[in-house]
């Protein structure tokens, strides 16, 4: 338990940033999640509409500060490597 007065508030305002920071973790992952789904399912074209809203996710986590810029951008760069994997991949089928 904190003794002085400054470790209270300290803790406080922890709590807090761990609650919100948690929240846009779950968030994030949460559209992560979906969005891997809709691939696996074979929804490239939802998929495809989707990856905006993915990537405006990302980059909204990353400004709050929740994770660091270039994880995001690495975030995004994956999202979009397997987008364009199935797509490549869907395409080579229909030949």
């Amino acid at each position: 338990m904190p003794n002085t007065r400054q470790a209270k508030k300290r803790m406080r305002r922890d709590a807090k940033r761990r609650l919100r920071n948690r929240y846009h973790l779950s968030r994030m992952k949460t559209y992560i999640r979906n969005f891997k789904k809709l691939i696996e399912e074979g929804k490239l074209e939802e998929a495809k509409e989707y990856l905006p809203k993915v990537i405006s996710v990302i980059q909204h986590t990353a400004s709050k500060g929740v994770i660091h810029k270039n994880e995001a951008s690495r975030r995004c760069s994956r999202v979009q490597k397997l987008l364009n994997k199935a797509l490549a991949k869907a395409q080579e089928s229909n030949q």
